[in-house]
């Protein structure tokens, strides 16, 4: 049997306890109004799982077989479960302890059925903030039905803390040029999201871009000019190239009187105390307008007069502010001039991440989260290998130095390509890191999830797809930065001017990565035969990305001058049908948001091959 996270002391008893249809769930007199909805998620796992539906009591009963109670103590978050063969009787240190004691409860039944274990566990977490951070910014912002599966998922392995990334995909009033073109969050979305997520023991925080990383809205008409670098609208737009820009002029007064605009209309949708100035990847400061400042009082000192006065005004909104702590970790020095309660957001996501950057904040005195990430930008299967290997270095190092959360991160650079129900995997990685230290495999992580996730008593579906994303060969990074540089001649880091080239050895790996795809592909299928009926559904969005990654090396083999002009046709073609049903998925979790720019790359690709079959 799985748990995850794995509790942190857990005995195991001879004999069983079986549920049955007659007896209750009891809420005793100390559980609040709030537990009722967490004891009907547990009666629909009952029902689901256990083939019976257990009625809901409060008080005493003489029926009762599974016993809901509160007994507060220190460790808020902690929980003791005991199944006996007389009944289940889980006891919370609060409301959202009791919660994770259900949590742990529902992945008992989900396997066992019926007939359950004699156990007992005691548990509580290490880290009290547990956080997941989701991208709805750069290419996908997902349907709110979809925002609530992943708040349902994210309570299911105990993770207590979620943010979205805003850029410019929140209907704010006043900035219709900002969205215009977009399928934004609104107002009634975030008050029901924040309303759900409180239900289920998951503090929603606001998280808005308020320094840099700010293209749409530096690419207006009404506040172009408060851009860093001059003429930032004059760029054609680029997957890639808003990534490199567009940072507010922090000499010109009105960027914070904008900034502070924004705040006070986006804070009060949330009951969260905290709110996330972002303040990351401010690249161009000092180098355009605020030159001259920059040549006076230097270019740490205007990042830090700045993220001084948002974290401030931040204060005296009653909130705790949080910034990402990249551009800090150059002088951290500078950590002492923030407010006190302030929250230094530490992310590195390299599989061999070092804890330097963790080191330098908590001797400078930092009160900082660290920040891994599930790797799945850029791509379309996460890397989840990589991810697990930084996740589990960044939360040891969070343990290490005393940091007081981890907030596991899923960006959505270059669109947003990955179906976000491929990031689950990693972000379980950061509930069963952050929760203790106890350490699974990455082989053992795999066969858990596969159970837990899909239902699949094979054990073997989530490595297949670990498997299946080191296949991508022809990647989509480097099909938007080809297409980008070669279209519009954008600007690119040097690191990737390799990406533009086709070196003659790379057939040979696009020709094995496709056979071994096709293969992996016939092994997932066949775990189908076994998996709970419910679940099947999951698969298919794996195939249609394993679909993809076939279809992009076919024309990373086409651009090789290794296919007739023909087959070079039928790959364009190919791409075209994948397409089609790539919409069909995005659609089944997203709005309409930034598609139309996926479908312009993959458009160009597929007339590029067919201008190059003319000359075969």
């Amino acid at each position: 049997m799985y748990l995850l996270p794995q509790p942190n002391h857990i005995s195991e008893r001879s004999g069983s306890f079986e549920l049955e249809y007659c007896r209750t769930i009891r809420l005793s007199v100390s559980c609040p109004q709030e537990s009722l909805y967490h004891a009907e998620l547990l009666q629909k796992e009952i029902e689901q799982y256990a083939g019976c539906r257990m009625q809901i009591v409060r008080g005493a009963s003489v029926h009762e077989a599974i016993i809901l109670d509160i007994e507060p103590a220190e460790c808020e978050e902690g929980y003791r479960l005991s199944i006996s063969e007389d009944a289940v009787h889980i006891t919370g240190n609060s409301s959202r302890g009791l919660l994770w004691g259900i949590q742990t409860l529902r992945q008992i039944i989900r396997q066992e059925g019926a007939v359950l274990p004699c156990l007992e566990i005691e548990d509580a977490p290490e880290i009290p903030n547990r956080g997941y951070y989701h991208d709805v910014t750069r290419g996908r912002i997902p349907t709110l039905s979809y925002l609530k599966h992943l708040a349902d998922t994210l309570s299911f392995y105990k993770i207590n803390q979620l943010q979205l990334y805003i850029e410019h995909t929140y209907l704010f009033e006043g900035l219709s040029e900002m969205w215009r073109d977009d399928t934004p969050l609104t107002a009634a979305d975030i008050l029901e999201l924040d309303r759900y997520c409180r239900s289920l023991g998951i503090d929603l925080v606001p998280s808005l871009s308020c320094f840099g990383h700010l293209y749409k809205l530096l690419r207006t008409k009404s506040f172009r000019d408060l851009c860093e670098l001059p003429d930032p609208d004059k760029e054609p737009f680029g997957l890639y190239a808003r990534q490199c820009h567009h940072t507010l002029n922090v000499t010109d007064g009105r960027s914070m009187e904008l900034v502070r605009q924004m705040i006070d209309e986006y804070m009060p949708l949330f009951s969260s105390k905290y709110f996330n100035i972002g303040a990351d990847e401010t690249f161009d400061l000092g180098k355009g307008k605020s030159a001259e400042e920059a040549e006076r009082t230097g270019v740490k000192r205007m990042y830090i007069d700045f993220v001084k006065e948002l974290c401030e005004y931040v204060v005296s909104k009653g909130k705790t502010p949080m910034f990402w702590g990249d551009v800090i970790c150059g002088f951290p020095e500078y950590i002492g001039e923030l407010p006190e309660e302030t929250i230094c957001l530490n992310w590195g996501y390299a599989p061999d991440q070092n804890e330097e950057s963790t080191r330098k904040l908590a001797e400078a005195g930092a009160v900082q989260y660290v920040c891994p990430g599930v790797s799945g930008w850029n791509q379309m299967i996460n890397q989840m290998e990589d991810a697990y290997e930084n996740i589990r270095r960044m939360c040891s190092y969070g343990r290490k130095y005393g940091a007081v959360g981890v907030l596991n991160t899923d960006w959505g650079d270059f669109g947003h390509i990955n179906h976000p129900e491929f990031s689950i995997p990693g972000m379980i990685c950061g509930a069963c890191f952050s929760w203790n230290s106890r350490e699974l495999s990455f082989e053992e992580l795999n066969r858990a999830v596969s159970v837990l996730e899909f239902m699949d008593p094979t054990e073997k579906i989530t490595g297949i797809a670990a498997q299946m994303a080191k296949k991508d060969v022809f990647t989509w990074r480097r099909a938007v930065v080809y297409q980008e540089v070669t279209q519009d001649n954008a600007e690119i880091y040097d690191s990737d001017r390799g990406l533009l080239e086709f070196q003659p050895e790379l057939e040979e790996k696009l020709l094995r990565a496709n056979e071994e795809l096709a293969q992996l592909k016939r092994e997932m299928a066949l775990c189908t035969r076994r998996m709970d009926s419910s679940m099947r559904g999951k698969v298919q969005a794996y195939q249609t990305a394993a679909d993809g990654i076939l279809t992009w090396n076919r024309i990373g083999l086409a651009m090789l001058g290794c296919f007739s002009a023909e087959e070079m046709k039928r790959a364009a073609a190919e791409l075209e049908n994948w397409f089609m049903h790539y919409k069909n998925l995005w659609r089944s979790v997203s709005r309409q948001s930034e598609l139309d720019c996926i479908a312009h790359v993959v458009f160009w690709w597929a007339d590029r091959v067919r201008e190059l079959a003319k000359d075969r």
